[in-house]
């Protein structure tokens, strides 16, 4: 009877299951259920019907751990993007994958047109938005406009404005860090939804220009 009532509990957590929308409380329901089984499975041992619910044992033993890994990484993704709060600390995360270049003032870092390649953040010195007159300092980033846009195009002239310091990474890391850190892929997300704001002004006409998004 024990035996049996375990089962029940342990099937309508999997029942239940399959009506679930969202995964956390997925993953949590199905770790439920694995304790539940293997609970199950052991109490065989004292009821001498061990050898019966054996392949039971075996499948949540393995099913546990990979649920509870699920689960722990889910946490982890979800503390990444509520952490990516700050622009700074989005932009810090990149630099041990980025590399440095020099640049002389009057250098043109790209063109409008040109294929976008690489994601620039400004270490040191000033550089310049051709087309729209802005400049960007350190701690801008730009170039990700382009990097992410349908054509992979430079949507702006970018020139060094004085002699500069730049981090450069290149467009397939960019877009290998964009799926794999959360903190980046969200701040990369509102990084376009503010050039969105800035090309559509009248969508927000008190939303500041933000130059550090642009190329």
């Amino acid at each position: 009877m024990e035996m049996q009532l375990m089962a029940w509990i342990a099937s309508s957590l999997v029942f239940v299951s399959f009506f679930m929308k969202t995964i956390m409380p997925l993953r949590a329901v199905a770790i439920g259920s694995n304790v539940l089984f293997i609970s199950y499975a052991l109490m065989g041992l004292h009821f001498g019907v061990f050898d019966k619910v054996l392949p039971i044992l075996i499948l949540h033993m393995a099913l546990l751990p990979l649920n509870i890994v699920r689960l722990r990484q889910i946490r982890a993704t979800i503390r990444g993007v509520k952490n990516a709060t700050s622009r700074e600390k989005s932009l810090e995360s990149l630099i041990p994958y980025m590399s440095q270049e020099r640049c002389g003032k009057g250098e043109v870092i790209f063109k409008k047109g040109d294929a976008a390649n690489r994601l620039y953040l400004i270490r040191k010195g000033r550089v310049s938005l051709v087309e729209i007159g802005k400049y960007l300092v350190p701690g801008d980033m730009f170039g990700e406009i382009g990097v992410f846009s349908d054509h992979a195009q430079r949507t702006l002239t970018a020139v060094c404005d004085e002699d500069c310091e730049l981090f450069a990474i290149t467009k397939e890391k960019v877009v290998e860090l964009f799926y794999l850190d959360p903190g980046f892929g969200f701040f990369i997300a509102r990084a376009l939804t503010r050039y969105a704001k800035e090309r559509n002004p009248v969508d927000d006409p008190q939303a500041p220009a933000t130059a550090s998004i642009m190329g």
